[in-house]
């Protein structure tokens, strides 16, 4: 996953945590997939004055959305039920930091919402990847690769609107930035059965 530059590669041994409660992660991958959608549309409400940014995040909003589907798809074709929205600490880490690094400035604040976005979409493809690699289940191996080409062209979509937008903003080295801060992140994570945990 060199092309998403993730500084710290997942443990494949995450996978045997996600093995033993597959109806939790799958819960879990429901609620990433809502939230993604409501952040895109979440990005349209804050910036409706590029319309080709609106085209994009309304196109992004409905695949997200699909994906919720075919997750909750899954879910009843094997007997579970989507649990609660479950809270993801790494997610509100990256907020933390996004909203710590906003300026004040209307173009500093859509880079930071870009790239935060990104990253999520980026350590989402690498964990989709690394799940399609290792996990027994033959349905969900597919079903996680066919996802991870998803996903990866969400990271390029959000990078691609930081440097279209993000006049005045070095938005290559903000982003060595964030990809330094994930890694200190994500070192915590990797020890539960969610996608991101």
């Amino acid at each position: 996953m060199s092309v998403l530059r993730l500084q710290l590669p997942t443990d494949p041994r995450w996978v045997n945590i996600v093995e033993k409660n597959i109806e939790e992660i799958l819960t879990d991958h429901a609620w990433c997939e809502q939230k993604a959608a409501s952040n895109a549309i979440t990005i349209i409400t804050i910036n409706s004055e590029y319309p080709d940014l609106v085209t994009d995040m309304l196109a992004l909003a409905k695949e997200e959305i699909e994906h919720f589907e075919m997750v909750h798809e899954l879910i009843k074709k094997r007997g579970y039920k989507l649990g609660r929205e479950r809270k993801d600490e790494y997610v509100g880490e990256l907020a933390q930091y996004m909203k710590k690094s906003n300026n004040g400035s209307r173009v500093s604040g859509f880079v930071e919402r870009m790239l935060f976005s990104a990253m999520i979409e980026a350590r989402s493809c690498e964990r989709f990847k690394v799940l399609s690699q290792n996990i027994q289940d033959e349905e969900l191996s597919k079903f996680y690769w066919e996802l991870m080409e998803s996903e990866a062209g969400h990271y390029t979509t959000f990078i691609t609107y930081a440097r279209k937008y993000g006049h005045g903003i070095d938005v290559e080295k903000r982003w060595r930035e964030w990809l330094d801060f994930e890694a200190a992140v994500i070192a915590n994570y990797g020890k539960s059965e969610s996608i991101h945990g």
